[in-house]
């Protein structure tokens, strides 16, 4: 499960989408779809951990939460995010405020993907 994570994301939809499209025109076989999302899912957790160093700061109404299979969500209404991105060469940069009115948020502790690859 924790692999597939990304999977419920634009990123996720658009890597099944295309696919799916290449498997209808017979372009691949559902062999390889499967190898290209076993090996890609991986990969971009990988990627995620090792290149992605961020520090984003929210704030907006709470209208509820979730706590499950240690996973937490959270959906939020006139939120606000104020992220600063960390660079190792030189000073930190902050992306401009942004501001939405509803946004569902998925927090999955890194720990766990940690124990699952060492279970494999």
């Amino acid at each position: 499960m924790s692999t597939e994570v990304y999977r419920q994301t634009k990123l996720g939809d658009s890597l099944v989408s295309a696919l799916e499209d290449l498997l209808d025109n017979g372009k691949i076989t559902p062999d390889l779809a499967i190898k290209v999302l076993s090996e890609v899912s991986p990969s971009i957790l990988e990627a995620i951990k090792t290149n992605f160093k961020a520090k984003t700061a929210f704030k907006g109404k709470l209208d509820s939460y979730r706590f499950c299979d240690n996973v937490w969500t959270f959906i939020l209404s006139d939120a606000k995010f104020k992220t600063n991105f960390t660079n190792s060469a030189g000073p930190t940069a902050h992306a401009p405020e942004v501001t939405v009115d509803k946004v569902q948020i998925v927090c999955v502790d890194a720990k766990m993907f940690d124990a699952e690859a060492g279970a494999s």
